[in-house]
């Protein structure tokens, strides 16, 4: 992530710290929201940005959001598709591996998705989950997984996409086992959320501390200078959207800061081809 004064400033206080690899250390609800960004501007800085983006076709922003079921990864990517220019925004989901997904090795599902130059992707979940939740539901046996191996294949993979000009941005959206509790408990109360539910879940929820912890050690693995991860507070999605929604808004100006230049002698000929042809 290029880190320039304005993101170190909004974002200072969610990145990641090796001396501080769990979870509790962060705060996962703000009290004092002063200095918070604004959503509404930061949405409008992403449309605007976004398109620069797109516009220029040199750089590539790829979104990763993690978190735990209800912790707001899908109300926080709708919430940036509607600001985004849909020609250059496109956000992927990803479950547990399926068919093809499983004979490949974990990195092959998600590399056909990555952003192309000028794009923005959002991955709701991503290849780290082959680090998180495969080992607590392992698609093969236990013991003939090395994931050491894969820490070390997902920073060489991240460093890779930085270094052809795609920008890695990492989130983690850090929820309460009070809020975790509270949201599923809503979800059985809404019709319209009871969908979503089936028996994984129960052995989710049962499996809460095992899933945590292996994330902690995952995302203290895959920290680096150059594709650092953000803890950010998740027990109010409207703090959570606008701490995200800042940071990539200040991580798109520093990646396409304007338009490409015109061309002065093609804009005149274009006037002077409209002339001829009588339109004013």
């Amino acid at each position: 992530m290029n880190k320039n004064d304005a993101t170190e400033n909004r974002s200072k206080g969610w990145y990641f710290d090796p001396a501080k690899p769990r979870f509790q250390d962060y705060p996962t609800l703000l009290a004092n929201e002063e200095g918070l960004p604004g959503l509404e501007s930061s949405l409008n800085d992403i449309g605007e940005y976004q398109r620069r983006l797109w516009a220029n076709r040199e750089k590539a922003l790829l979104f990763i959001v993690q978190g735990p079921d209800t912790s707001g990864k899908d109300s926080l990517i709708r919430t940036l598709a509607t600001y985004a220019d849909p020609a250059g925004f496109h956000a992927w989901s990803f479950g547990r591996p399926e068919g093809a997904e499983k004979r490949h090795d974990f990195l092959w599902r998600v590399t056909p998705l990555l952003p192309g130059f000028g794009e923005m992707v959002a991955f709701n979940r991503s290849h780290h989950e082959a680090v998180i939740a495969e080992r607590v539901w392992p698609l093969h046996a236990p013991n003939s997984y090395n994931w050491e191996n894969r820490y070390r294949s997902i920073r060489n993979f991240e460093r890779y996409l930085i270094e052809e000009g795609t920008t890695v941005v990492k989130v983690w959206l850090n929820l309460s086992e009070d809020e975790h509790r509270r949201r599923l408990l809503m979800r059985l109360d809404k019709p319209r959320k009871r969908w979503k539910f089936d028996e994984s879940d129960i052995d989710g929820w049962e499996k809460r501390r095992e899933y945590e912890a292996y994330a902690e050690e995952a995302i203290a693995a895959t920290h680096t200078d150059e594709a650092p991860w953000l803890i950010v507070p998740g027990d109010r999605k409207p703090q959570a959207r606008a701490i995200v929604a800042g940071i990539l808004a200040d991580t798109l100006k520093t990646m396409a800061p304007a338009y490409p230049k015109e061309r002065s002698d093609v804009l005149e000929k274009y006037r002077r081809l409209l002339a001829e042809n009588g339109v004013a």
